[in-house]
């Protein structure tokens, strides 16, 4: 069962970093579909908390350990859809490996493509969105609910998606953007996915601008690649330092 925590507790959480001690020594558990999209930012706020971190690298093999000793799962984001069981059928053990951890009350972010993921491992449906999204653009949050992640009224993020979801049963909405409605949501206090990058760093938006370029194509909705390299410093000082409160939200009530 979720330990209940008290309005002043669960607030604090809701907002940026402002205990560096939530959630040290924690076991964190990644899942990594393509060696070109890591932790960014994330990988710091690990280390500063002395999490040990162990990984499923899907690219090598579709191997998932056991949940027991596991705080915190991070599902990553990828090229491809949660739609190709046929062409990589370890899609499937993924999602049986993500619905068990929801199940057992473990922490879980999903991250693009890792967001999809737990929407479809909980039965939503995932497909084409009506436009492609990449680049940085305006998410915009929802009217914020008790015991809710609190968004900021409104934030450029780094986006880079093809595909959207329906939102799971029972979930909350967070955010929104113009090219897209479901941006982020969140199950129970455990359990969120994102589908913009808040862990983007001017490295790992180099290495994605590398690998996936060929998807820079003149669109609404779609920035050049010079317009993605030109973010200000303070732009990834910001969507980083939310991207922490984030993880601080998911561990806070852990014991």
């Amino acid at each position: 069962m979720l330990k209940s925590l008290s309005n002043d507790a669960r607030l604090h959480c809701r907002l940026y970093p402002i205990n560096p001690h939530i959630g040290h020594g924690m076991h964190v558990h990644v899942l990594q579909h393509v060696p070109f999209e890591g932790l960014g930012s994330i990988e710091e706020w690990l280390q500063q908390r002395n999490m040990s971190i162990s990984y499923t690298r899907l690219f090598e093999s579709a191997s998932f350990p056991p949940l027991d000793g596991i705080d915190l799962i991070i599902a990553l984001g990828g090229p491809m859809s949660v739609n190709d069981e046929e062409e990589l059928p370890w899609l499937r053990a993924e999602k049986f490996f993500i619905a068990d951890a929801i199940a057992s009350h473990k922490a879980v972010l999903g991250i693009c493509l890792g967001s999809q993921l737990i929407a479809n491992a909980l039965g939503a449906k995932v497909y084409p969105a009506a436009e492609k999204e990449i680049g940085w653009f305006p998410i915009v949050a929802e009217p914020a609910m008790l015991d809710a992640l609190a968004f900021p009224a409104s934030v450029d993020v780094f986006h880079w998606h093809g595909e959207t979801f329906d939102l799971p049963e029972g979930a909350i909405h967070l955010a929104s953007s113009a090219a897209c409605r479901n941006q982020a949501f969140q199950v129970g206090t455990r359990v969120i996915g994102l589908q913009f990058h808040l862990e983007t760093t001017p490295e790992s938006a180099d290495a994605i601008i590398q690998h996936c370029g060929e998807e820079l194509v003149p669109q609404r909705y779609i920035q050049s690649e010079a317009s993605l390299r030109n973010a200000s410093p303070g732009n990834y000082v910001e969507i980083n330092a939310l991207m922490a409160s984030i993880l601080e939200y998911l561990v806070c009530d852990i014991d």
